[in-house]
């Protein structure tokens, strides 16, 4: 028996998806995952899984009614409209999400009168990477950045019912984070994959689709697990807010060759495509290559999500210079102690032999 129930929320999410097989492996722990669709992987089904819709709140309560005894919560569910990018300026798009958290932490709290620690995903949208230049490094402790944003309203949220209920609580803030995902609205492994094989699969190769680069850090989703279950238990974490990455730097071109050793297929000069339009138009070619290769993979638009969106923000597709560099300081989560670290180019290989291996993409050549 044990006394430590987590609930993950957003387990079908890149997050989330990662922060539930993690926590599946740690002795201790019961462990429920919610999302609307059910989280994929043999691993993912010993969970006890929930379908919520957070924009519920009566279908919330119920749910969470039915678990008792919730002490840990990892919230990692989102809500993104069509196009994605557009809709981080928009006042519904945040109010939504300030909707969902509450509507989920409601009932947990009147529930789980024994809730110790909550884990919320932000993102270095905080600092304005959306909207502007930002300092470099961004720092934790810095004044808010002048700008409207659901961060802020979920923060402000999430401190109140804290001091309320007596709960901690830790503010995640990764850069570019990374999985095996499909569907989401922020994971590119995906995205490239499928661009590398519909190229192929046209006798094309491997071009590089964006634009001007800068320096970049990246986050594996599973080092975000692992901070958060280190978080859920060290007193240095409690009321906090961290930046977390993989712990390098990278540029698109400089690992564009790894990614193509990666996927098993030639490089070639830049081509600035938008993804955005291209890989929808191409949907046919990747129904013949799942036909051809006997994947797994879903049809190309349950792949996407609003991710090939993304692609084009995150690729600078459409910038006219060079956008400046996004760096953040990790320096407060190592010094409250927590020092993992991921090699950004392992990562890739990682992540992309995984959906190999689980036939969403073609075997490396």
């Amino acid at each position: 028996m044990t006394d430590q129930t987590v609930l993950i929320l957003g387990a079908s999410g890149v997050v989330g998806h990662a922060a539930l097989e993690h926590f599946l492996g740690l002795p201790g722990w019961r462990v429920v995952s919610a999302s609307r669709r059910t989280p994929h992987g043999a691993l993912a089904q010993r969970a006890q899984h929930l379908s919520i819709d957070l924009m519920r709140p009566d279908e919330c309560a119920h749910a969470i009614e039915s678990i008792g005894g919730i002490t840990h919560v990892v919230y990692a569910a989102l809500y993104e409209k069509p196009g994605l990018v557009r809709g981080w300026r928009e006042s519904d798009q945040m109010q939504t999400n300030l909707a969902m958290l509450r509507n989920l932490l409601g009932p947990v709290i009147r529930t789980s009168p024994g809730l110790r620690h909550v884990s919320l995903l932000q993102g270095t949208k905080a600092y304005g990477v959306h909207l502007h230049p930002v300092d470099v490094p961004a720092r934790e402790d810095r004044a808010r950045d002048a700008h409207e944003n659901f961060y802020w309203l979920q923060e402000d949220f999430l401190r109140e019912q804290a001091a309320r209920a007596g709960f901690g609580f830790t503010i995640w803030r990764p850069q570019l984070v990374f999985g095996d995902a499909l569907g989401v609205a922020m994971n590119l492994v995906p995205i490239i994959g499928a661009y590398a094989a519909i190229r192929q699969a046209q006798g094309l190769p491997f071009s590089f689709p964006g634009g001007p680069s800068n320096i970049l850090e990246a986050t594996d989703s599973r080092l975000i697990a692992r901070a958060m279950a280190w978080a859920a238990q060290a007193p240095a974490a409690r009321n906090q807010i961290f930046n977390i990455t993989n712990g390098d730097v990278f540029v698109w071109r400089s690992v564009w060759g790894q990614l193509a050793d990666a996927l098993g297929v030639p490089v070639g000069p830049d081509e600035p495509i938008a993804l955005a339009n291209y890989l929808p138009a191409h949907a046919p070619v990747w129904d013949e290559i799942v036909r051809r290769f006997g994947l797994k993979a879903p049809p190309l638009t349950a792949i996407l999500g609003e991710s090939h969106h993304y692609a084009d923000f995150c690729f600078g597709t459409h910038a006219r210079q060079q956008p400046p560099s996004v760096l953040v300081s990790t320096i407060k989560l190592r010094q409250a102690g927590f020092a993992d670290c991921i090699d950004t180019e392992r990562m890739f290989r990682d992540w992309i032999g995984i959906l190999q291996q689980d036939r969403i993409l073609p075997p490396r050549a």
